[in-house]
């Protein structure tokens, strides 16, 4: 606003006569009782309304405090803030920083009330005889009141009314300073100012502002460090050393000056400081802000985003995001430096950011569900190799990626399921390559459905013709898991998995319930798969992800956020079954045995996705549960086969060769130090099932004793060529599992065929039933060669 017209001169003059009145009258004392009856022009009834209307009172604005994420060992991972600023006591700020802002901001601060009379009289006729606003003559009080209201503001217009250059704001200001003085010591607002005001280049008050320019407390600021703190508010932009050290140093001399001219300091004192260089730009510290500043910017970013769904910050999501960069909260999280460094060391030994195939690994607790690590291959950025996306992480918040299809890890799921419903780990399926499954009917939530015609899935690696379970595991065989999940139901696997926290981590949804389910369709996330996994290894606990372990706020006193959230999911007993299963999958015949290391029992299951375009390890012991992956995260997606790894090209894609390596050097690493562990031994029930009688059939005829065996609730199969017995030949010479063994109800039992005599080797056994149509399909729009549905005559194997 212009000054020099007429109503506004009537102002200025009105005021020059009142504030002098007003110092001799005691007037300012009273709070500015006066009415402005007098004021001239179109202003005064707005001046007389403004000083009416304010309050006797100044409420204090909270100061914006920096909020601090902490790895589980206290080492800073990210500072948040909107303002960087570490509130101090004055009693912790140097002596000679309290007389610098005095000396060159109001130098009788400590002798003049609200108002510095002499400075604001001289400034008032300086701005009329120019005829605008030449000169402040504001005190320290005032100058804190200022800043306070442009804090408080919260919109445009509450921030053009807390900045505005007239005579108005210029009273409301002295209003409120009056009361400010009232309310608090001299040193309580001196203290207070110094906390709030700016001091350039980001950094919010004194302490900040101490360790950001000269990597110390503001307890240890030196004589010209402070000159040039104080001569840094009037313009915290213009006289910042960072951008322009000449005009700081300037700038920070007349502050010395300043201080020579009232004695505060003495010539020596002076000439010593003109002399010292105004900064030393080894010692300053960049005020890195933010997620992308840390050292751990994907896992950051998940656990801001994690605070931010909290509502004990904040009714709205904008709400929270301004709560949690404002209120100087100390975040602890989950994050294990050690482990996290151990699993980068493996993705950067077995991979590049360059790479076009990405590779990331999640690590997490078993029985806390505490995320020790997230590591991908691709670094947080814009650039080259660089990517804003977390490969670990469902899209929850916008940078989760959402994960790859999982392949054949999910079969751990319908093993536990399998388990549960009572089928145990020597349960046979004959399972050839390639099995006609079109036309059989399965079962699912929503009830039964249909396997359309021309779905003959295949094996992608050999194994015996009725594998148990075990053998299955081992071999990856998917024949027998695509049967073994329709004679369980997809209803209880999706359901079981669903509660291991296995959804669709790119659209948020349930697991799609086809007949290929088990093969792994749906897309899912290392965070996810390492967590469920732990659940096994804990025996059948599961617990959410856990990555925000304490929240205090900015007077160290605790503020409620979740902690460790863990439910009994599966019976210890089916855990200890699936636990025995997955184990073998590392021993020397199964596809993870290569994985093998140390002394610890471990378990795994490898996974691999049609045509190759992402591969899996999932596995765990008793302390640690980890998942990695490898997958080609650039649409369209195409197979890894000849995409680079390692800066090289990639041959066999597979859950073992390309996933393994990645998951065993960060899993080596990370159980370092922890005791040797055992998985608990499955029982009888679960190892061999709820056995049955068989009946006796020893020198039958081959098809009457296939009769009386199916007649006893059990499948049959006649195997090929003769065995060696004492039965007469041609009869039964004896079947497997023995009689005397007997075997679980439903279960597959082969009959040998006796040659009379000690020479003729055991053929192969051949199949004289069709697999059984149990309820269980694959989804109608499931051809093989539908991409939308990848393992639907697919591999799914490790």
């Amino acid at each position: 606003m212009r000054v020099g017209e007429k109503g506004d001169r009537g102002v200025v003059q009105s005021v020059v006569l009142f504030l002098g009145v007003s110092v001799l009258s005691g007037a300012l004392a009273a709070g500015l009782a006066i009415p402005f009856a007098g004021l001239a022009g179109f202003t005064t009834e707005k001046t007389s309304d403004t000083l009416q209307d304010l309050p006797q009172q100044f409420d204090e604005v909270p100061l914006k405090q920096k909020s601090t994420i902490l790895a589980a060992d206290g080492s800073v991972i990210a500072t948040l803030a909107e303002q960087n600023r570490v509130p101090v006591k004055l009693k912790d700020v140097a002596p000679i920083m309290q007389k610098a802002i005095v000396a060159i901001e109001d130098d009788r601060f400590y002798e003049h009330g609200a108002l510095d009379a002499k400075g604001t009289l001289r400034a008032l006729l300086q701005n009329q005889s120019s005829g605008s606003v030449q000169q402040g003559g504001s005190s320290i009080t005032q100058q804190y009141v200022k800043v306070s209201l442009v804090e408080k503001a919260k919109t445009p217009a509450e921030l053009a009314a807390a900045t505005a250059d007239t005579y108005q704001r210029k009273i409301a200001e002295l209003r409120y300073a009056i009361a400010v003085e009232k309310q608090y010591s001299k040193n309580e607002i001196l203290e207070k100012y110094l906390n709030l005001a700016n001091f350039g280049d980001g950094a919010w008050g004194i302490q900040a502002a101490a360790q950001h320019y000269f990597s110390v407390n503001a307890s240890q600021l030196t004589l010209p460090q402070a000159a040039m703190l104080a001569g840094l508010v009037k313009n915290p932009t213009g006289y910042d050393p960072t951008n322009d050290a000449k005009r700081a140093k300037d700038r920070r001399d007349v502050v010395l000056r300043r201080m020579l001219q009232l004695n505060v300091i003495s010539v020596a004192q002076a000439n010593s400081a003109l002399k010292t260089p105004v900064i030393d730009p080894a010692k300053v510290r960049p005020n890195k802000l933010g997620c992308g500043n840390g050292p751990y910017p994907f896992y950051c970013e998940y656990v801001v985003s994690e605070l931010e769904n909290n509502p004990a910050f904040g009714k709205t999501k904008t709400d929270r995001a301004n709560y949690i960069k404002t209120a100087g909260l100390t975040i602890r999280t989950s994050l294990d430096p050690k482990i996290q460094a151990d699993a980068q060391r493996s993705i950067d030994t077995h991979s590049k950011p360059t790479d076009q195939a990405v590779a990331a690994i999640t690590i997490v607790e078993p029985g806390t569900g505490l995320v020790k690590a997230m590591a991908q291959s691709r670094n947080y950025g814009s650039k080259r190799g660089q990517t804003a996306y977390n490969y670990n992480a469902p899209k929850t918040y916008p940078g989760g990626y959402g994960g790859f299809q999982n392949g054949s890890t999910m079969k751990a799921f319908t093993i536990a399921a399998a388990i549960q419903k009572g089928i145990p780990l020597n349960y046979k399926i004959n399972s050839p390559s390639p099995l006609d499954m079109g036309g059989m009917k399965y079962s699912t939530c929503d009830g039964p459905r249909k396997i359309p015609d021309g779905y003959s899935p295949k094996n992608s690696t050999s194994n015996v013709p009725d594998p148990t379970m075990i053998q299955a595991a081992q071999k990856s065989t998917n024949t027998y898991f695509l049967q073994l999940s329709l004679r369980v139901g997809l209803c209880p696997i999706a359901k079981l998995a669903g509660d291991l926290g296995m959804y669709n981590a790119q659209n948020l949804q349930p697991l799609e319930q086809v007949a290929s389910m088990t093969l792994g369709v749906d897309y899912v996330t290392p965070l996810q798969l390492s967590n469920a996994y732990a659940a096994f290894a804990a025996r059948g606990m599961y617990c959410t992800p856990w990555l925000i372990t304490s929240v205090k706020d900015s007077a160290n006193k605790s503020v409620s956020v979740p902690g460790a959230n863990c439910k009994q999911v599966l019976a210890p007993e089916v855990a200890d079954g699936v636990n025995a299963v997955l184990h073998q999958v590392m021993e020397p015949n199964g596809t993870g045995g290569k994985l093998k290391f140390g002394k610890s029992d471990l378990a795994g299951k490898t996974g691999t996705i049609n045509d190759a375009k992402a591969v899996w390890y999932a596995g765990y012991s008793t302390k640690l549960a980890a998942a990695a992956t490898v997958a080609d995260a650039s649409l369209p997606y195409t197979k890894l086969q000849n995409q680079t790894l390692n800066g090289k090209k990639i041959n066999d894609p597979s859950g073992s060769g390309t996933a393994g390596p990645i998951w065993e050097a960060a899993m080596k690493a990370a159980l370092q130090g922890y005791p040797t562990t055992r998985f608990v031994a499955p029982s009888s029930v679960v190892q061999r099932g709820n056995v049955k009688d068989l009946p006796f059939v020893n020198g039958m005829n081959p098809e009457d004793a296939a009769n009386k065996l199916r007649q006893a609730g059990f499948e049959v199969a006649i195997a090929s060529g003769t065995v060696n017995s004492e039965e007469t030949a041609g009869t039964v010479a004896y079947t497997d599992p023995r009689q005397r063994d007997g075997a679980p109800e439903g279960s597959l039992v082969t009959i040998y065929v006796s040659n009379g005599s000690k020479q003729v080797k055991p053929g192969k056994p051949t199949n004289t039933t069709k697999p059984p149509s149990t309820p269980t399909t694959l989804n109608p729009n499931c051809p093989p060669t539908n991409p939308k549905y990848p393992n639907c005559g697919g591999r799914g194997h490790g």
